[in-house]
Formats: C-alpha cells, structure tokens, sequence
C-alpha cells in the first residue's frame, strides 16, 4: 500500500465529502478511490469513514486521524516548496499594508528595488498607520511597526527602531528642555493614537531601570508625520520612531532630548497569516526585506 497516497486520498474524500467527488479532482476512478480508503483503514485497523450511499461523515478515530493528516500533508507541501524555492518564479499579486511613513520612506523604495528583479511580480499596497486585520481585509503582508499583535500571525523580525522625545530649538528657548522623564509632565506632549497606552511615555535609565510617565498635551493625532511637523512649528514636545524624526533631526527643525535615558526599542515586523501554503512570491519578497533592512537601512537620528 502507498501510505501516503492513501492519507492524500482519504483527505480528499473528507474534504469534498463523497467517494465520487474525490475521484473526479483527483482524477481516479470511484472504486480506486475507495480502494485507497479501504486499504488505509485495514492498515490502520479502524473505521475512519461512515459510509451511505449520499455522503460519507468521520467516525471519531478518523476525526483525529483526518486533523494529524491535514497537518502532516501541510508539513509535507512546506517542506517541498522550501526545498524548490529557488527554482519557484514569484509571480502575481502581493496585497500589501504598512504604516504611512515607513510605507513612503522604507517600504516604496524596497517595493522598487523588489519589482526590478521580478517581472511577474504586482503590488496593491494600502497606507494605513491603523492595525489593519490581514486575514479579515484580505492581505498578504503587513509591515508593522511595535507588536505583532494578533496570535493567529505570523511574525518575522525585520530589525528594530527607537522612539525619540524632540521638540524645536524654539520650543526649547521659550519653555527649557526637561532633564528627567519626569519633567515631561509639566510640558506640551504631543500623544499619537496607535499607541497603547497613549499617554504613558517609557524610558530606561542608565541602570535599566523602567521610568514611565504619563503625559498630556493640546494635540492627538492618528498620525505621526504631522505630529512631528506641528512639535517643528515650535509648539510642543513628540515621542516618534526615529525614521520620522530623523530628517527632522539633520535638518536642526527638531532636537533629541532626554539623550540619558534610553526608550526600549520597537520592533519592526513583516506579518503574515499563516506559514501554511505561503505563496513563493510574499516568501521571497519577505526574504527580501529581511535582507535589505537588516544590512543597509539606517534609521537612526545621529
């Protein structure tokens, strides 16, 4: 008996839910196809399947069998497409999302640089700075700054950024820098929505030590480009990722402070929903990402 084949066979009858309609996608006669369950459950020494003359319905050892099966022919088609990935051509459609800044700033130009090389490769990317739910909305990938979130994710690490307390060398002439985290209570902060929880500020001291602040200050936005560019006005003080701020930075419209005290840093991820049947073009594309970010992007303020 080809035990394999037969464990292929019998998912496929439970899966289209008759002996006949199993033989037609698999392109078997009905009574091979019968044959190769038949064979499965002598080797197996129990009745998988009740059978009547309509359907078939799982007896309860095949409900068990029927779930390890599924998970072994999953293991199996993974391990297959891994060992022939470099053969695979990535082709059609990846549905992308990432947040606003880092989609424009870091992902647009990988997206570039990626098309470049696949010609059979298209991009539909949304720019959302909202945790967007990939499985409910139909995407591929996500690229996400902080926590990967939902458990039912898949998470590969990119590489990491900083947060940075900033303000205007005007805001800093009207108003004082503040020496302590602490100090930050008495100023303008500018809190940012996507941020749990939004009013509590974290820094590490020189001892590892967690100092966290709760803040508040007259703006709130679902945006981190246009909180960094209202603190550059001269009005208050943002707590941004450094690949926002950083321009800000070298161009003197905004000041790191607080240099002492070390926030934790954020992850950047690229988020899929399952490792199962991941299509070759959104494994090479994250590859391609992995490699890129960890090697040549500088997302630092310095």
């Amino acid at each position: 008996m080809d035990r394999l084949g037969a464990i292929q066979v019998f998912a496929q009858v439970v899966e289209a839910g008759s002996f006949a309609k199993a033989a037609e996608r698999l392109g078997l006669s009905t009574s091979a196809t019968s044959r190769h369950v038949a064979e499965l459950e002598a080797h197996l020494q129990t009745r998988l399947l009740h059978r009547t003359t309509r359907r078939v319905s799982l007896t309860e050892s095949g409900r068990a069998f029927y779930e390890r099966a599924v998970q072994l022919l999953a293991d199996l088609a993974e391990a297959e497409e891994e060992a022939s990935s470099a053969a695979v051509v990535p082709r059609g459609t990846i549905r992308l999302t990432t947040s606003v800044n880092f989609g424009v700033r870091h992902v647009a130009p990988a997206i570039a640089a990626f098309l470049e090389r696949h010609r059979e490769v298209r991009f539909d990317v949304s720019l959302s700075d909202r945790v967007v739910d990939l499985v409910e909305e139909g995407f591929d990938l996500a690229i996400r700054i902080g926590g990967p979130g939902a458990d039912n994710l898949v998470a590969r690490k990119l590489g990491e950024t900083r947060l940075v307390p900033c303000a205007s060398p005007q805001y800093l002439a009207r108003h004082g820098a503040p020496r302590t985290p602490e100090e930050l209570a008495g100023h303008n902060c500018f809190t940012y929505e996507y941020v749990s929880p939004r009013h509590v500020w974290r820094f590490r001291d020189r001892a590892g030590a967690e100092r966290a602040v709760r803040v508040s200050g007259r703006l709130h936005s679902n945006n981190g480009d246009l909180l960094a560019e209202v603190a550059a006005q001269g009005t208050g003080i943002v707590f941004e990722p450094a690949f926002i701020v950083g321009p800000e930075v070298r161009a003197g419209r905004l000041v790191p402070l607080l240099q002492e005290y070390v926030p934790p840093p954020v992850p950047i991820y690229a988020l899929y929903p399952s490792r199962k049947h991941l299509s070759a073009k959104v494994r090479r594309f994250v590859d391609f990402l992995t490699e890129r970010f960890a090697g040549a992007e500088d997302w630092s303020v310095a």
